[in-house]
């Protein structure tokens, strides 16, 4: 992607009533462009991020056995009501709206009964469960507060897994597992150092439920955290029962600020029976599906990383979810220095290496300033200097070292 050719640019400043760190970077970076307070459009930059973090998650869902697949948004009245969580007095981040004919309908705040009413019409049999699906879809919930750039927002890109199981034991197990899965993607964006499986509240979805919570000032959860023990309980449901139950001590908690990314819940097998979801055992009994539903939030995860990795200088973006591998920096106005940078680009694609390449007619200075604010792991430098060697500068986002490689070592690198 030639800097000349995209429709977006850097900016020095923010939006003035701006205050969320991530948001502004991103901003100012051009990878989102603000509608109104908590929605937000993904521009170029942006969407790649999403969809490299899309990527990974979706690897690690296909590896539990989850088969993907996308539902409406539009909700139905009926459906919600049948398990009480249509009102506004039990669900108060409704938006809600009427069709031509005054059908009152719903937009998706969550999935579990639209998916467990669609999925009565497959599940007749044991021998059909365990049955996980999942779907990577916008959300949108009528926050009353929404102040923390991408990080909370009234529209947001969420992944959500739903597991149907013939037993709590064949649940558990899968529970467990998907908690690893949820570690492992954490890990795998950066965030593995600084985030907690943390004991919460259901909210309205069931009593209990474990959130993954990543350790930020900018977060607007209180969580109290055992590092040694890698857990933690949300501040919602911090008493004694509790700490006994997870066999945790006051005086060896921490309290900190922390933002969600991920949630997992457990319904047992109350939503299956109050939307007629059940099957025939092995012994020929009629039996209720035991339902999980496990979330992440893929806009909300891009912006604590925005907030949390980046520096003075710009955002800092991890290598399997950065728009781009690298930087190109023409330096020179010399037909020989473009050529070489043309070339170099035209090899990096050919071996399949995404790359910006900063073509535009500006001084080194705003270049190397906005290679910073935008983020990518490297930075490649063409010049006189470096052509009379026939080599380039390499250097890392997150280093201050710089070496002279040649084409082959470029590639080497950023392979």
């Amino acid at each position: 992607m030639r800097l000349s050719k995209l429709f977006t640019s850097t900016s020095k400043d923010a939006p003035a009533d701006e205050t969320a760190k991530n948001a502004q970077l991103l901003i100012r970076a051009g990878f989102i462009h603000k509608e109104m307070a908590g929605v937000y459009s993904y521009l170029p930059l942006g969407l790649k991020v999403i969809e490299n973090i899309k990527t990974v998650v979706r690897e690690e869902m296909n590896k539990l056995g989850g088969q993907e697949f996308l539902m409406t948004s539009l909700q139905r009245k009926e459906l919600w009501e049948k398990t009480d969580r249509w009102d506004d007095k039990k669900v108060d981040i409704w938006f809600k709206s009427k069709l031509q004919n005054d059908t009152e309908v719903g937009l998706a705040w969550s999935h579990e009964e639209p998916i467990t009413d669609m999925i009565r019409e497959f599940i007749a049999s044991y021998r059909d469960l365990p049955a996980y699906v999942y779907q990577f879809q916008n959300k949108l919930r009528n926050e009353v507060r929404a102040k923390s750039g991408i990080m909370r927002c009234r529209e947001f890109l969420m992944k959500d897994l739903y597991s149907y199981s013939k037993t709590e034991q064949e649940h558990q197990k899968f529970y467990d597992v998907v908690t690893k899965a949820y570690l492992n993607i954490f890990d795998q964006v950066g965030l593995g150092d600084i985030t907690y499986f943390t004991f919460a509240s259901g909210g309205a979805f069931t009593q209990f439920s474990h959130e993954f919570q990543t350790l930020t000032d900018a977060g607007e959860d209180t969580i109290y955290l055992n590092r040694s023990k890698k857990l933690a309980v949300n501040e919602e449901v911090y008493n004694d029962d509790v700490l006994k139950q997870l066999d945790l001590k006051k005086e060896d908690l921490e309290k900190v600020k922390a933002a969600e990314l991920g949630n997992i819940f457990s319904f047992g097998t109350t939503k299956s029976e109050q939307l007629d979801l059940y099957f025939v055992d092995e012994k020929g009994k009629k039996q209720s599906a035991v339902l999980g539903s496990y979330g992440i939030g893929i806009s909300r995860l891009m912006g604590v990383v925005a907030e949390v990795l980046s520096d003075d200088k710009g955002l800092v973006w991890p290598e399997n979810i950065a728009p781009a591998k690298a930087i190109i920096i023409n330096l020179g106005a010399e037909q020989e220095v473009t050529k070489a940078a043309d070339e170099l680009y035209e090899s990096l694609q050919t071996e399949g290496i995404e790359v910006l390449y900063d073509d535009r007619e500006l001084s080194a200075g705003e270049k190397f300033a906005d290679a910073d604010l935008i983020g990518v792991p490297y930075r490649v430098v063409i010049s006189n200097k470096t052509l009379k060697e026939d080599k380039f500068e390499l250097k890392k986002r997150s280093s201050q070292d710089v070496e002279l490689v040649d084409t082959r070592g470029i590639i080497d690198a950023l392979r």
